[in-house]
């Protein structure tokens, strides 16, 4: 082999090392970014609808009778310190969302009562509904303004999906809910009620 070709197999061989570095950094790159993407997916999951809050709101308590400052505190409490869905639940594995509606309504002094078996919890969302009609506390969805501690009721076409929530705080046609199971765990979310599909109504606090 000539001087000449030994110098090109050895510039051929730095290029072939350095193809191979350029690929490793940039798969190494490319997977930090989908490592971040994803850990911050993980950390803060998105919004189901509106806002997704990562903060309990500041609300002016002042203005709340007894009932809504307990409900509002058992709330706060429970979003600050969550539990699995089975602490709401009685121990079962199982959609919780209408579970933590009625755990937070009995910590707060003003238990439900399941229509079917009379147990303070209410694991079904439609069942939920029919506790407030049959107590003459549902208001379907409309001109009525909910207040804090009103309990919205979704459809399966909601974004969502068949689902309960707490309401922390209304203004105007802005709501702030606190809802469990919610990407499987407690939800914060801020949201219009104009622009969210398949509200079906409120349960009166």
């Amino acid at each position: 082999m000539s001087e000449q070709q030994v110098r090109t197999a050895a510039g051929r061989g730095r290029a072939a090392v350095w193809l191979v570095a350029i690929v490793v950094v940039a798969a190494l790159v490319g997977a930090g970014v989908v490592g971040v993407r994803w850990w911050q997916d993980r950390a803060h999951p998105p919004a189901l609808a509106g806002e997704r809050l990562t903060e309990f709101p500041a609300i002016d308590r002042s203005a709340l009778d007894p009932t809504q400052a307990r409900v509002l505190a058992v709330a706060e409490r429970e979003f600050t310190a969550p539990g699995a869905g089975e602490k709401y639940a009685e121990g079962v594995r199982e959609p919780w969302c209408a579970d933590f509606v009625s755990w937070v309504m009995r910590e707060s002094g003003v238990p439900l009562a399941n229509p079917n078996s009379g147990s303070w919890r209410i694991p079904g969302v439609y069942t939920l509904q029919e506790f407030y009609a049959a107590t003459d506390r549902f208001v379907p969805f409309g001109d009525y303004r909910p207040r804090t501690g009103d309990v919205l009721l979704y459809r399966a076409d909601s974004p969502f999906g068949q689902h309960t929530n707490l309401v922390l705080t209304a203004d105007a046609d802005t709501v702030t809910t606190l809802g469990g199971n919610e990407l499987g765990e407690i939800g914060l979310h801020r949201f219009r009620l104009a622009q969210v599909p398949g509200i079906v109504g409120f349960g009166r606090l």
